[in-house]
């Protein structure tokens, strides 16, 4: 009974947080020592289990910090391009109680009375969730102080200054070779196995190559190849296991939307890792009212033009499409927009009519059901599940790399990217006519990319977006590609000619009116009716500081929606890295604050 009654107290030192005088220098202060607990493969699994923290259904709000969303949610990147950051004002993040809880299982683990086989695989697991805190630190912060042990309160490295990129990225690397080569396959429904370990190793060899290759400050673009052949090469692995596949009945219209609508992932061919929730069980997933509405966040009008179109053209090379309206850049698109966005003549449960998109100010007028349950039962509103790790990334991840490598073939493109345009029904993407022909738009984002494989290579960006929209991945995206710029453009919505009749559903009839500041909105009896009998619905239409409805670039003469108008600064290279908090550099003076902040 002493062991479990320790275990119910190692869980409370999980929500310790902070850095102050004596972080990381102490065991959990309970009555029963260490050597009383770490004993045998349960007590190891336990400990384990109670360190497992996987994203969930909030994730499809993550792109807020992204160009794929606009939000009136105060985001920190948003912030700091509009603000004057410094370390006072920039305070998250500098949090090192997980790692102290890490450390700690791995000090004592080998304690145990266990096989070497099971104490090896609760340590990579462990070691994988060490590697996930430092990815996140130095993706954070670049250069920060690297511990893998507990320290004493005389240790002289409590108070010691950041270590270097090259050196913790190191010890990720080590502790994921390590997880990749010790944990388990079989684990638990829920919790990472070997190939969960395997897939985020090749995430962040990925991150790592890209970043080093597209940022100059760091002076490390001569190592970057190394991380890029990693993750080509840990990314082949998952693909010849024959393990995964992609998930493909032969439906384009759904089956790409099935894998964020579904009641239960267990058995889906693609799902790597998912967070289950069931309401019955107290794990609700009801988010709707996030993803669906006006609640802080709706899709940006860049997002809607990054899909191509059915026949596998650029949108963005179609004559006039600037002006094109909701119902217009929805014809003939990517499957996948569709999956993902609201489209004309969607249906909102329990109606039987399209719904029409409301019209909000500061919001694009795109509506998100992706992760979005069409449903009124609450069962199922609380019981989707969040698939954390898909064999789609692994495709990814796999082309990505080797374009960047300059050894992608067509061969490749097939194993890879053309199953997930295969799934949708859209044409393969062919690498000679991608480098022959790069598509302006894509070129005109990432102007930092050059060589023999630069259309291929842009056309891979391209579909990652498409794929894993409003999954979370946009931000950090463009951070690994140097292209922090584009989120200085503030994101746009519909298209509206200007003021008058517009149709939203995709049948040809008018759903709204937009009429002038100055107009008065008449009362339902007296509002114009179409021909379906239904009451148009009114907007007052004009510039974001008139006292109207919706915001339109040019006001009464039309344009896009507009969600904000300060403007935006990304300062290259210092807003890629954030400062450490002025109270911990207090606290330890060899903190210092490095590309710019103070």
């Amino acid at each position: 009974m002493k062991k479990y009654i320790f275990y119910l107290l190692i869980l409370n030192i999980f929500w310790i947080t902070g850095c102050n005088e004596d972080f990381m220098d102490r065991y959990p202060q309970t009555s029963i020592a260490p050597e009383e607990f770490f004993k045998t493969e349960q007590d190891l699994e336990l400990y384990v289990n109670g360190l497992l923290s996987l994203p969930g259904m909030f994730q499809y709000q993550a792109d807020q910090s992204s160009d794929n969303l606009a939000t009136t949610g105060a985001v920190e990147v948003k912030s700091i391009m509009t603000g004057t950051p410094n370390s006072q004002n920039i305070t998250n993040g500098w949090d090192w109680g997980r790692l102290r809880n890490i450390n700690y299982f791995l000090e004592n683990s080998r304690q145990a009375d266990a096989s070497v086989e099971a104490i090896e695989h609760f340590e990579g697991i462990a070691r994988y969730y060490r590697a996930i805190f430092y990815s996140d630190m130095v993706q954070r912060y670049s250069d920060v102080p690297w511990y893998d042990q507990l320290l004493s309160p005389t240790d002289e490295d409590l108070y010691k200054g950041r270590d270097s990129r090259e050196t913790v990225v190191n010890g990720i690397m080590e502790d994921l070779e390590f997880a990749s080569e010790h944990v388990r396959e079989d684990v638990p429904t829920g919790t990472p196995g070997n190939w969960a370990v395997k897939l985020f190793y090749a995430r962040f060899a990925l991150y790592e190559g890209t970043f080093r290759k597209y940022h100059e400050e760091l002076a490390l673009q001569s190592t970057a190849n190394t991380f890029l052949t990693k993750a080509g090469e840990i990314s082949k692995i998952i693909m010849d296991s024959g393990e995964f596949s992609i998930y493909n009945t032969g439906n384009p219209e759904n089956d790409y939307k099935a894998l964020f609508n579904s009641q239960d992932l267990t058995s889906n061919s693609e799902v790597i890792l998912f967070n289950a929730y069931d309401r019955n069980k107290d794990r609700s997933s009801d988010v709707n009212t996030g993803v669906f509405g006006t609640y802080e966040q709706s899709p940006a009008r860049d997002l809607v033009q990054a899909y191509l179109m059915a026949d596998g053209t650029s949108f963005t090379q179609k004559s006039g499409y600037e002006k094109f309206t909701y119902v217009e850049e929805f014809q003939g698109r990517d499957p996948r927009l569709y999956q993902t966005l609201v489209y004309p003549g969607w249906i909102r449960e329990p109606e039987t009519s399209a719904y029409i998109p409301l019209l909000n100010r500061n919001f694009t007028g795109y509506y998100q059901h992706k992760g979005y349950s069409n449903t009124t039962d609450n069962l199922e509103l609380g019981g989707l599940d969040f698939p954390v790790y898909r064999y789609a990334e692994v495709l990814l991840t796999y082309a990505e790399a080797l374009a960047e490598l300059g050894t992608l073939t067509q061969a490749d493109l097939d194993a890879s990217i053309n199953l997930l345009r295969s799934r949708v029904g859209m044409p393969s993407l062919h690498i000679n006519q991608a480098n022959a022909q790069p598509d302006p738009f894509m070129v005109n984002k990432y102007p930092n990319v050059s060589g023999p494989m630069t259309g291929v290579l842009l056309e891979i960006r391209r579909e990652r977006r498409v794929e894993m929209a409003v999954e979370g991945y946009r931000f950090d995206d463009l951070m690994r590609y140097g292209a922090g710029k584009l989120l200085e453009n503030i994101p746009e919505g519909m298209y509206f000619s200007g003021l008058g009749n517009f149709d939203l559903t995709g049948d040809g009839i008018p759903d709204v009116k937009l009429v002038d500041e100055g107009s008065d909105i008449p009362e339902d009896g007296n509002k114009e009716v179409n021909e379906l009998g239904e009451k148009l619905i009114y907007y007052k239409a004009g510039t974001i500081d008139d006292n109207v409805t919706v915001y339109l670039e040019n006001g009464e003469d039309g344009g896009t929606l507009v969600t904000e108008v300060t403007p935006r600064n990304f300062i290259d290279p210092k807003y890629y890295y954030r400062p450490i908090p002025v109270q911990q550099v207090t606290l330890n003076p060899n903190l210092e604050q490095i590309f710019g902040w103070e």
